[in-house]
């Protein structure tokens, strides 16, 4: 190992299989919450089209869903600075919805 590995520690080494490489779009989001867990359904919705289908979801522990909020917060702001501001037209609170629906998660 160099200095620099023994500084940091060992390093962590991720495997994405073929299938999960691929992605899953999404332009919808609910996050939801218990005393114990964070529930975030990602899903897509087509303008017109009233359902919206949950393409995956994840459920992650108060401090894992506090730190993947800090981290999505470091890599935003490092995406504005290199190609600049990400304009929200028609800010809403308490919805990530890409279309002007009412549909309100718990968050």
């Amino acid at each position: 190992m160099d200095n620099q590995q023994n500084k940091q520690g060992p390093q962590l080494q991720i495997e994405v299989s073929p299938d999960v490489a691929q992605g899953v779009y999404s332009n919808f989001a609910i996050i939801s919450h218990t005393s114990s867990e964070f529930i975030v359904d990602l899903a897509s919705m087509l303008p017109g089209v009233p359902k919206a289908t949950v393409r995956s979801r994840v459920i992650l522990a108060p401090e894992h869903a506090k730190r993947l909020a800090m981290a999505l917060q470091e890599n935003i702001a490092k995406y504005e600075q290199e190609f600049g501001r990400i304009q929200l037209p028609n800010r809403q609170p308490r919805t990530i919805s890409p279309f002007n629906i009412n549909n309100k998660g718990e968050a």
